[in-house]
Protein backbone atom coordinates (compact mmCIF):
# COMPACT_ATOMS: atom_id res chain seq x y z
CA UNK A 1 0.00 0.00 0.00
CA UNK A 2 1.02 3.36 -1.17
CA UNK A 3 1.64 6.27 1.54
CA UNK A 4 -0.76 7.85 -0.24
CA UNK A 5 -3.27 5.35 -0.13
CA UNK A 6 -2.55 4.88 3.70
CA UNK A 7 -3.47 8.25 3.89
CA UNK A 8 -6.62 7.85 2.93
CA UNK A 9 -7.85 5.25 4.47
CA UNK A 10 -7.02 6.48 7.81
CA UNK A 11 -9.15 9.84 6.84
CA UNK A 12 -11.80 7.30 5.33
CA UNK A 13 -11.31 5.52 9.01
CA UNK A 14 -12.04 8.86 10.91
CA UNK A 15 -15.19 10.07 8.92
CA UNK A 16 -17.04 7.35 9.83
CA UNK A 17 -17.30 8.84 13.23
CA UNK A 18 -18.93 6.13 15.64
CA UNK A 19 -19.67 3.77 12.53
CA UNK A 20 -22.52 2.98 11.04
CA UNK A 21 -24.77 2.21 14.01
CA UNK A 22 -24.38 5.13 15.60
CA UNK A 23 -24.50 7.59 13.13
CA UNK A 24 -28.16 5.11 12.07
CA UNK A 25 -28.98 5.68 15.93
CA UNK A 26 -28.47 9.59 15.66
CA UNK A 27 -30.95 9.87 12.92
CA UNK A 28 -33.49 7.90 14.84
CA UNK A 29 -33.28 10.38 17.71
CA UNK A 30 -34.04 13.08 15.54
CA UNK A 31 -30.49 14.38 14.73
CA UNK A 32 -27.84 14.85 11.85
CA UNK A 33 -24.22 13.47 12.69
CA UNK A 34 -21.67 16.16 13.51
CA UNK A 35 -20.19 15.86 9.22
CA UNK A 36 -24.05 16.24 7.75
CA UNK A 37 -24.15 19.55 9.80
CA UNK A 38 -20.92 21.06 8.89
CA UNK A 39 -21.48 19.70 5.11
CA UNK A 40 -24.90 21.85 4.97
CA UNK A 41 -23.61 24.84 6.82
CA UNK A 42 -21.29 25.64 4.91
CA UNK A 43 -21.18 26.42 1.15
CA UNK A 44 -20.37 23.52 -0.96
CA UNK A 45 -16.40 22.59 -1.12
CA UNK A 46 -15.28 25.12 0.88
CA UNK A 47 -14.42 23.48 4.30
CA UNK A 48 -11.43 22.58 5.63
CA UNK A 49 -11.00 19.94 8.55
CA UNK A 50 -8.12 20.61 11.37
CA UNK A 51 -7.27 17.98 13.86
CA UNK A 52 -8.86 14.72 11.74
CA UNK A 53 -6.58 12.81 13.99
CA UNK A 54 -6.03 14.48 17.25
CA UNK A 55 -6.16 11.53 19.93
CA UNK A 56 -6.60 11.59 23.51
CA UNK A 57 -3.67 10.47 25.67
CA UNK A 58 -5.95 8.77 28.63
CA UNK A 59 -5.29 5.00 28.92
CA UNK A 60 -7.10 4.77 32.69
CA UNK A 61 -10.71 3.00 32.94
CA UNK A 62 -10.04 1.14 29.52
CA UNK A 63 -9.53 4.44 27.92
CA UNK A 64 -6.18 2.67 25.58
CA UNK A 65 -8.58 0.56 24.14
CA UNK A 66 -11.12 2.81 23.03
CA UNK A 67 -11.45 4.70 20.07
CA UNK A 68 -12.61 8.18 19.66
CA UNK A 69 -12.59 9.35 15.69
CA UNK A 70 -11.49 12.65 15.96
CA UNK A 71 -11.82 13.14 19.50
CA UNK A 72 -15.70 13.64 19.14
CA UNK A 73 -15.66 16.98 17.53
CA UNK A 74 -15.20 18.48 13.78
CA UNK A 75 -13.01 21.75 13.54
CA UNK A 76 -12.06 23.54 11.12
CA UNK A 77 -13.12 26.84 8.76
CA UNK A 78 -15.07 27.26 5.67
CA UNK A 79 -16.94 29.84 3.77
CA UNK A 80 -20.58 30.47 4.45
CA UNK A 81 -21.94 33.05 2.28
CA UNK A 82 -18.57 33.75 0.88
CA UNK A 83 -16.92 34.52 3.92
CA UNK A 84 -14.84 33.04 6.21
CA UNK A 85 -16.63 30.77 9.40
CA UNK A 86 -15.06 28.55 11.64
CA UNK A 87 -17.12 25.68 13.41
CA UNK A 88 -16.69 23.26 16.16
CA UNK A 89 -19.14 20.69 15.90
CA UNK A 90 -19.92 17.78 18.55
CA UNK A 91 -19.79 14.36 17.30
CA UNK A 92 -21.92 12.23 19.41
CA UNK A 93 -21.89 9.22 17.53
CA UNK A 94 -18.07 9.28 18.76
CA UNK A 95 -18.18 8.41 22.46
CA UNK A 96 -21.30 10.60 23.03
CA UNK A 97 -19.05 13.26 21.74
CA UNK A 98 -18.01 13.69 24.86
CA UNK A 99 -15.76 16.56 26.82
CA UNK A 100 -12.41 15.11 27.29
CA UNK A 101 -9.25 17.09 27.20
CA UNK A 102 -8.06 16.86 23.32
CA UNK A 103 -11.80 17.23 22.90
CA UNK A 104 -11.62 20.76 24.70
CA UNK A 105 -8.05 21.21 23.47
CA UNK A 106 -9.29 21.22 19.97
CA UNK A 107 -12.52 23.47 20.76
CA UNK A 108 -10.52 25.93 22.40
CA UNK A 109 -8.08 26.36 19.40
CA UNK A 110 -10.14 26.58 16.90
CA UNK A 111 -11.33 29.75 18.88
CA UNK A 112 -8.38 30.83 19.15
CA UNK A 113 -7.69 30.65 15.61
CA UNK A 114 -11.16 32.43 14.81
CA UNK A 115 -10.07 34.69 17.29
CA UNK A 116 -6.42 35.46 15.14
CA UNK A 117 -7.78 35.23 11.69
CA UNK A 118 -10.64 37.61 12.71
CA UNK A 119 -13.57 35.12 11.48
CA UNK A 120 -16.67 34.18 13.43
CA UNK A 121 -16.88 30.77 15.61
CA UNK A 122 -19.64 28.86 15.51
CA UNK A 123 -20.07 25.82 17.89
CA UNK A 124 -22.44 22.73 17.40
CA UNK A 125 -23.28 21.29 20.75
CA UNK A 126 -24.44 17.63 21.17
CA UNK A 127 -22.19 15.82 23.51
CA UNK A 128 -22.92 13.53 26.77
CA UNK A 129 -21.36 15.92 28.71
CA UNK A 130 -17.37 15.37 30.73
CA UNK A 131 -15.26 12.87 29.87
CA UNK A 132 -14.95 11.55 33.43
CA UNK A 133 -12.48 9.10 32.42
CA UNK A 134 -9.93 11.91 32.05
CA UNK A 135 -10.31 13.57 35.62
CA UNK A 136 -8.44 16.94 36.22
CA UNK A 137 -7.34 16.72 32.29
CA UNK A 138 -11.23 17.14 31.66
CA UNK A 139 -11.73 19.71 34.33
CA UNK A 140 -8.62 21.94 33.47
CA UNK A 141 -9.99 21.93 29.99
CA UNK A 142 -12.92 23.85 30.67
CA UNK A 143 -10.74 26.43 31.96
CA UNK A 144 -9.08 26.44 28.31
CA UNK A 145 -12.07 26.86 26.51
CA UNK A 146 -13.55 29.41 28.98
CA UNK A 147 -10.48 31.41 28.70
CA UNK A 148 -10.82 31.00 24.75
CA UNK A 149 -14.13 32.38 24.68
CA UNK A 150 -13.81 35.10 27.21
CA UNK A 151 -10.41 36.64 24.88
CA UNK A 152 -12.68 36.33 21.96
CA UNK A 153 -15.90 38.29 23.09
CA UNK A 154 -15.91 41.31 21.51
CA UNK A 155 -13.08 40.27 18.93
CA UNK A 156 -15.17 37.92 16.98
CA UNK A 157 -18.95 36.73 16.76
CA UNK A 158 -20.06 33.64 18.52
CA UNK A 159 -21.94 31.91 17.91
CA UNK A 160 -23.64 28.26 19.77
CA UNK A 161 -25.95 26.10 18.68
CA UNK A 162 -28.13 23.27 20.79
CA UNK A 163 -28.24 20.94 17.95
CA UNK A 164 -28.40 17.72 21.03
CA UNK A 165 -27.90 17.90 24.74
CA UNK A 166 -25.34 20.23 26.30
CA UNK A 167 -24.86 19.03 30.37
CA UNK A 168 -23.35 19.83 33.36
CA UNK A 169 -19.89 22.37 33.39
CA UNK A 170 -20.30 22.04 29.33
CA UNK A 171 -23.50 23.89 29.43
CA UNK A 172 -21.21 27.26 30.38
CA UNK A 173 -19.55 27.51 27.17
CA UNK A 174 -22.94 28.50 24.94
CA UNK A 175 -24.17 30.86 27.46
CA UNK A 176 -20.74 32.49 27.31
CA UNK A 177 -21.23 33.09 23.65
CA UNK A 178 -22.63 35.69 22.18
CA UNK A 179 -26.24 33.75 20.93
CA UNK A 180 -27.76 30.57 21.13
CA UNK A 181 -29.60 28.98 18.90
CA UNK A 182 -31.69 25.75 20.65
CA UNK A 183 -32.99 23.00 18.51
CA UNK A 184 -37.04 23.10 19.54
CA UNK A 185 -36.97 18.78 19.75
CA UNK A 186 -33.53 17.67 20.64
CA UNK A 187 -31.05 21.08 21.90
CA UNK A 188 -31.05 21.07 25.91
CA UNK A 189 -28.92 22.82 27.91
CA UNK A 190 -28.43 22.62 31.85
CA UNK A 191 -26.01 22.43 34.48
CA UNK A 192 -27.44 19.43 35.67
CA UNK A 193 -29.02 16.68 34.14
CA UNK A 194 -32.65 15.42 35.12
CA UNK A 195 -31.00 12.04 37.19
CA UNK A 196 -28.72 14.14 39.01
CA UNK A 197 -31.17 16.90 40.03
CA UNK A 198 -33.19 14.01 41.63
CA UNK A 199 -29.95 12.56 43.02
CA UNK A 200 -28.93 15.25 44.84
CA UNK A 201 -32.19 17.43 45.60
CA UNK A 202 -34.97 14.82 44.87
CA UNK A 203 -36.63 16.94 42.59
CA UNK A 204 -38.61 14.78 39.75
CA UNK A 205 -38.52 16.94 36.60
CA UNK A 206 -38.01 15.28 33.05
CA UNK A 207 -35.25 17.15 30.76
CA UNK A 208 -37.90 18.99 28.12
CA UNK A 209 -39.74 20.67 31.32
CA UNK A 210 -35.48 21.26 33.35
CA UNK A 211 -33.84 22.16 30.09
CA UNK A 212 -35.46 22.67 26.56
CA UNK A 213 -37.13 25.96 25.21
CA UNK A 214 -39.51 27.01 27.49
CA UNK A 215 -37.09 26.63 30.10
CA UNK A 216 -34.29 29.00 28.09
CA UNK A 217 -35.99 31.05 25.40
CA UNK A 218 -38.95 31.85 27.60
CA UNK A 219 -37.69 31.86 31.24
CA UNK A 220 -34.05 32.03 31.89
CA UNK A 221 -33.56 34.50 28.54
CA UNK A 222 -30.21 32.53 27.61
CA UNK A 223 -31.81 30.78 24.41
CA UNK A 224 -31.89 33.93 21.63
CA UNK A 225 -33.66 31.87 18.67
CA UNK A 226 -35.41 29.02 18.30
CA UNK A 227 -35.25 26.72 15.33
CA UNK A 228 -38.03 24.04 14.42
CA UNK A 229 -35.26 21.60 13.44
CA UNK A 230 -31.61 21.48 13.01
CA UNK A 231 -32.10 22.25 9.10
CA UNK A 232 -34.35 25.54 10.56
CA UNK A 233 -30.85 26.25 13.14
CA UNK A 234 -28.60 26.27 10.54
CA UNK A 235 -30.36 28.14 8.47
CA UNK A 236 -30.99 30.69 10.81
CA UNK A 237 -27.36 30.78 11.73
CA UNK A 238 -26.12 31.73 8.37
CA UNK A 239 -29.17 34.46 8.45
CA UNK A 240 -27.49 36.48 11.39
CA UNK A 241 -23.71 35.96 10.41
CA UNK A 242 -25.01 37.41 6.98
CA UNK A 243 -26.15 40.94 9.00
CA UNK A 244 -23.06 40.83 10.87
CA UNK A 245 -19.07 41.96 11.05
CA UNK A 246 -17.03 39.35 10.83
CA UNK A 247 -14.82 41.04 13.49
CA UNK A 248 -14.52 44.19 15.46
CA UNK A 249 -12.26 45.89 12.87
CA UNK A 250 -15.09 45.79 9.77
CA UNK A 251 -18.00 46.99 9.26
CA UNK A 252 -21.44 45.09 8.39
CA UNK A 253 -21.92 43.63 5.14
CA UNK A 254 -24.07 46.03 2.96
CA UNK A 255 -27.38 44.28 1.72
CA UNK A 256 -28.77 45.19 -1.13
CA UNK A 257 -32.39 45.81 -0.81
CA UNK A 258 -33.88 47.91 -3.60
CA UNK A 259 -35.71 49.72 -0.97
CA UNK A 260 -35.67 53.40 -1.21
CA UNK A 261 -34.49 54.92 2.00
CA UNK A 262 -36.64 58.40 1.74
CA UNK A 263 -40.02 56.08 1.58
CA UNK A 264 -42.84 57.40 3.51
CA UNK A 265 -45.55 54.86 4.64
CA UNK A 266 -49.20 57.28 5.32
CA UNK A 267 -50.18 54.46 7.34
CA UNK A 268 -48.20 55.42 10.48
CA UNK A 269 -49.49 58.36 11.14
CA UNK A 270 -53.12 56.60 12.45
CA UNK A 271 -51.20 53.36 13.78
CA UNK A 272 -50.85 54.59 17.06
CA UNK A 273 -53.86 55.34 19.20
CA UNK A 274 -54.16 58.80 21.00
CA UNK A 275 -55.28 57.06 24.11
CA UNK A 276 -52.14 56.04 25.81
CA UNK A 277 -53.45 53.01 27.74
CA UNK A 278 -54.53 51.66 24.24
CA UNK A 279 -52.27 48.75 23.02
CA UNK A 280 -50.79 48.13 20.16
CA UNK A 281 -48.06 45.92 18.37
CA UNK A 282 -44.55 47.77 17.95
CA UNK A 283 -43.74 45.24 15.22
CA UNK A 284 -46.04 47.06 12.77
CA UNK A 285 -43.59 50.10 13.29
CA UNK A 286 -40.48 47.94 12.81
CA UNK A 287 -41.57 46.53 9.64
CA UNK A 288 -42.63 49.90 7.94
CA UNK A 289 -39.46 51.46 8.24
CA UNK A 290 -36.73 48.88 8.18
CA UNK A 291 -35.62 47.58 4.54
CA UNK A 292 -38.03 45.82 2.71
CA UNK A 293 -39.98 44.93 6.28
CA UNK A 294 -37.16 42.60 7.29
CA UNK A 295 -36.98 41.93 10.43
CA UNK A 296 -34.26 39.29 12.86
CA UNK A 297 -35.68 39.49 16.00
CA UNK A 298 -33.31 37.98 18.94
CA UNK A 299 -34.99 36.62 22.25
CA UNK A 300 -38.45 37.25 21.38
CA UNK A 301 -40.51 34.92 23.39
CA UNK A 302 -38.19 36.07 26.64
CA UNK A 303 -39.02 39.53 28.49
CA UNK A 304 -41.69 40.45 25.57
CA UNK A 305 -42.18 44.31 26.71
CA UNK A 306 -39.17 45.18 24.79
CA UNK A 307 -38.08 43.87 21.47
CA UNK A 308 -34.80 43.36 19.95
CA UNK A 309 -33.08 42.58 16.43
CA UNK A 310 -31.36 43.29 13.18
CA UNK A 311 -32.85 45.19 10.30
CA UNK A 312 -30.69 46.61 7.16
CA UNK A 313 -31.70 50.78 6.73
CA UNK A 314 -30.48 51.35 3.16
CA UNK A 315 -28.30 48.51 3.25
CA UNK A 316 -26.74 48.92 6.38
CA UNK A 317 -27.07 46.62 9.68
CA UNK A 318 -28.71 47.93 12.64
CA UNK A 319 -29.56 47.04 15.79
CA UNK A 320 -33.18 47.42 16.66
CA UNK A 321 -34.61 48.38 20.91
CA UNK A 322 -38.57 48.82 20.67
CA UNK A 323 -40.90 48.82 23.46
CA UNK A 324 -44.02 46.57 23.46
CA UNK A 325 -46.91 48.25 24.58
CA UNK A 326 -48.97 45.41 23.93
CA UNK A 327 -47.23 43.18 26.56
CA UNK A 328 -47.10 44.37 30.12
CA UNK A 329 -47.95 47.82 28.48
CA UNK A 330 -44.00 48.38 28.25
CA UNK A 331 -42.81 48.72 31.57
CA UNK A 332 -39.02 47.67 31.93
CA UNK A 333 -38.44 44.69 34.28
CA UNK A 334 -35.52 43.31 35.30
CA UNK A 335 -35.28 40.62 32.71
CA UNK A 336 -36.18 43.38 30.41
CA UNK A 337 -33.33 45.98 31.75
CA UNK A 338 -30.99 42.69 30.75
CA UNK A 339 -31.77 41.92 27.30
CA UNK A 340 -31.87 45.27 26.17
CA UNK A 341 -28.00 46.27 27.90
CA UNK A 342 -26.60 42.94 26.77
CA UNK A 343 -27.59 43.61 22.95
CA UNK A 344 -26.73 48.06 23.12
CA UNK A 345 -23.24 46.16 23.72
CA UNK A 346 -23.21 43.90 21.74
CA UNK A 347 -24.04 46.16 18.24
CA UNK A 348 -21.43 48.60 20.23
CA UNK A 349 -18.69 46.21 20.34
CA UNK A 350 -19.08 45.35 16.28
CA UNK A 351 -19.44 49.16 15.07
CA UNK A 352 -23.40 48.53 14.52
CA UNK A 353 -25.34 51.31 14.99
CA UNK A 354 -28.82 51.19 17.24
CA UNK A 355 -32.13 52.65 16.65
CA UNK A 356 -33.88 52.88 19.53
CA UNK A 357 -38.05 53.42 19.12
CA UNK A 358 -39.87 54.58 22.78
CA UNK A 359 -43.53 53.83 23.87
CA UNK A 360 -42.80 53.13 27.63
CA UNK A 361 -44.50 54.37 30.67
CA UNK A 362 -41.32 53.91 32.97
CA UNK A 363 -39.55 50.73 35.26
CA UNK A 364 -41.98 48.64 36.60
CA UNK A 365 -42.27 49.39 40.32
CA UNK A 366 -43.67 47.32 43.41
CA UNK A 367 -42.11 44.68 46.01
CA UNK A 368 -41.36 41.66 43.63
CA UNK A 369 -39.26 43.71 41.26
CA UNK A 370 -37.71 45.79 43.94
CA UNK A 371 -36.47 42.68 46.02
CA UNK A 372 -35.26 41.04 42.17
CA UNK A 373 -33.26 44.64 41.92
CA UNK A 374 -34.78 46.16 39.44
CA UNK A 375 -32.59 49.28 40.01
CA UNK A 376 -29.21 47.46 39.59
CA UNK A 377 -30.83 45.64 36.63
CA UNK A 378 -32.45 48.93 35.16
CA UNK A 379 -28.67 50.51 35.38
CA UNK A 380 -27.61 48.11 33.06
CA UNK A 381 -29.30 50.13 30.30
CA UNK A 382 -27.71 53.61 31.08
CA UNK A 383 -24.71 51.77 31.82
CA UNK A 384 -24.52 49.88 27.93
CA UNK A 385 -25.86 53.23 25.94
CA UNK A 386 -23.92 55.21 27.84
CA UNK A 387 -20.77 53.40 27.34
CA UNK A 388 -21.63 52.69 23.51
CA UNK A 389 -19.87 54.78 20.80
CA UNK A 390 -22.02 53.38 17.70
CA UNK A 391 -24.55 55.92 16.08
CA UNK A 392 -27.76 55.93 18.02
CA UNK A 393 -31.05 57.14 16.78
CA UNK A 394 -34.26 57.59 18.80
CA UNK A 395 -37.85 58.56 18.10
CA UNK A 396 -40.49 58.74 20.84
CA UNK A 397 -43.60 57.45 19.17
CA UNK A 398 -46.07 57.91 22.40
CA UNK A 399 -44.99 57.29 25.80
CA UNK A 400 -41.24 58.31 27.40
CA UNK A 401 -41.91 58.57 31.12
CA UNK A 402 -39.50 58.70 34.19
CA UNK A 403 -36.67 56.68 34.16
CA UNK A 404 -37.61 54.76 30.97
CA UNK A 405 -36.89 57.64 29.10
CA UNK A 406 -33.10 57.81 30.33
CA UNK A 407 -32.85 53.75 30.23
CA UNK A 408 -33.80 53.84 26.79
CA UNK A 409 -31.53 56.27 25.25
CA UNK A 410 -32.17 60.18 25.33
CA UNK A 411 -30.25 63.25 24.62
CA UNK A 412 -27.57 62.70 26.86
CA UNK A 413 -27.47 59.08 27.89
CA UNK A 414 -26.32 58.63 24.69
CA UNK A 415 -28.85 59.49 21.44
CA UNK A 416 -26.88 61.30 18.87
CA UNK A 417 -30.43 62.26 17.28
CA UNK A 418 -34.16 62.35 18.97
CA UNK A 419 -36.90 62.07 16.68
CA UNK A 420 -40.36 62.09 17.70
CA UNK A 421 -43.85 62.20 16.84
CA UNK A 422 -46.23 64.85 17.45
CA UNK A 423 -48.49 62.47 20.26
CA UNK A 424 -45.48 62.08 22.11
CA UNK A 425 -45.69 62.22 25.68
CA UNK A 426 -42.36 62.74 27.12
CA UNK A 427 -41.63 64.22 30.75
CA UNK A 428 -41.30 62.90 34.33
CA UNK A 429 -44.35 61.38 35.05
CA UNK A 430 -47.64 61.48 33.65
CA UNK A 431 -50.43 64.07 34.63
CA UNK A 432 -52.35 62.52 36.71
CA UNK A 433 -49.91 60.96 38.42
CA UNK A 434 -48.21 64.57 39.26
CA UNK A 435 -51.34 66.10 40.18
CA UNK A 436 -51.96 64.05 42.37
CA UNK A 437 -48.33 64.66 44.45
CA UNK A 438 -48.13 68.78 43.43
CA UNK A 439 -51.76 69.68 43.93
CA UNK A 440 -52.83 66.75 46.68
CA UNK A 441 -53.71 69.46 49.66
CA UNK A 442 -55.46 71.99 47.14
CA UNK A 443 -57.43 68.58 45.48
CA UNK A 444 -58.31 67.50 49.06
CA UNK A 445 -59.09 70.67 50.70
CA UNK A 446 -61.14 72.34 47.78
CA UNK A 447 -64.67 72.36 47.56
CA UNK A 448 -65.12 70.58 44.46
CA UNK A 449 -62.12 68.21 44.46
CA UNK A 450 -62.53 66.52 41.27
CA UNK A 451 -63.18 69.86 39.14
CA UNK A 452 -59.80 70.86 40.73
CA UNK A 453 -58.33 67.36 40.40
CA UNK A 454 -59.85 67.97 36.22
CA UNK A 455 -58.15 71.42 36.14
CA UNK A 456 -54.76 71.13 37.02
CA UNK A 457 -54.19 67.21 35.35
CA UNK A 458 -55.38 69.29 32.11
CA UNK A 459 -52.58 71.72 32.96
CA UNK A 460 -49.68 69.77 33.52
CA UNK A 461 -50.77 67.65 30.28
CA UNK A 462 -51.05 70.74 28.22
CA UNK A 463 -47.43 71.91 29.92
CA UNK A 464 -45.36 69.01 29.63
CA UNK A 465 -47.03 65.93 28.16
CA UNK A 466 -45.76 66.76 24.47
CA UNK A 467 -43.15 66.78 22.46
CA UNK A 468 -42.64 70.84 21.65
CA UNK A 469 -41.27 71.51 25.81
CA UNK A 470 -38.50 68.94 25.25
CA UNK A 471 -37.76 69.80 21.98
CA UNK A 472 -37.43 73.61 23.32
CA UNK A 473 -34.87 72.38 25.31
CA UNK A 474 -33.29 70.50 22.82
CA UNK A 475 -33.84 67.15 24.13
CA UNK A 476 -35.78 66.27 20.94
CA UNK A 477 -34.05 67.19 17.34
CA UNK A 478 -37.36 67.26 15.55
CA UNK A 479 -40.99 66.66 15.95
CA UNK A 480 -41.46 64.71 12.74
CA UNK A 481 -44.87 63.18 10.91
CA UNK A 482 -44.74 59.56 11.73
CA UNK A 483 -44.62 58.69 8.10
CA UNK A 484 -41.41 60.43 7.45
CA UNK A 485 -39.92 57.97 10.15
CA UNK A 486 -37.70 55.91 7.99
CA UNK A 487 -36.48 58.77 6.32
CA UNK A 488 -34.98 60.80 9.44
CA UNK A 489 -33.86 57.57 10.34
CA UNK A 490 -31.62 56.83 7.08
CA UNK A 491 -30.70 60.78 7.03
CA UNK A 492 -29.29 60.48 10.22
CA UNK A 493 -27.32 57.41 9.79
CA UNK A 494 -25.97 59.09 6.68
CA UNK A 495 -24.35 61.63 8.69
CA UNK A 496 -23.51 59.55 11.87
CA UNK A 497 -21.41 57.08 9.37
CA UNK A 498 -18.30 58.15 10.29
CA UNK A 499 -18.92 59.13 13.55
CA UNK A 500 -15.88 59.17 16.18
CA UNK A 501 -15.77 59.31 19.51
CA UNK A 502 -12.73 59.76 22.29
CA UNK A 503 -13.00 59.35 25.87
CA UNK A 504 -10.21 59.40 28.40
CA UNK A 505 -8.56 55.89 29.20
CA UNK A 506 -9.62 53.30 31.15
CA UNK A 507 -10.50 49.56 31.40
CA UNK A 508 -13.92 49.06 30.97
CA UNK A 509 -16.95 50.87 33.04
CA UNK A 510 -18.28 48.95 36.49
CA UNK A 511 -21.55 48.02 35.28
CA UNK A 512 -23.97 46.65 37.71
CA UNK A 513 -23.92 43.10 37.43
Amino acid sequence: MSVLDDLEQRKEKVRQMGGEKAVEDQHKSGKWSARERVEYFFDPGTFTEVGLFVKNRTTAFGMDKRDVPAEGVVTGFGKVNGRLVMVGAEDYTAMAGTFGEYHGKKFSQAIDLAKDMGIPFVGMNDSGGARLQEGIDTLQTYAWLFRSQILASGIIPQIALLLGPCLGGQAYHPVMQDFVFQCEKTGFMGIAGPAFVKTQLGEEIDLETLCGIHAHAVKSGQTHVVGKDEKDCLDKTRELLSLLPSNNKEKSPLGETGDDPERTDPALNTLVPDEQFLPFDMHDIIHSIVDNGYFFEILKSHARNVIIGFARFNGRTAGVVASQPNWAAAAIDCDAADKVARFVRFCDLFGIPLVNIHDTPGYLIGSEQEWKGILRHGAKMLYAYIDATVPKVTVIVRKSYAGAYLGMCCKDTGADFVFAWPGARVTIVGAETAASVIFAKEIRTATEPEKVKAQRIKEYRDLYENPYRAAERGYIDEVIRPEDTRRYINRALDVLANKTVSRPWRKYSNINL
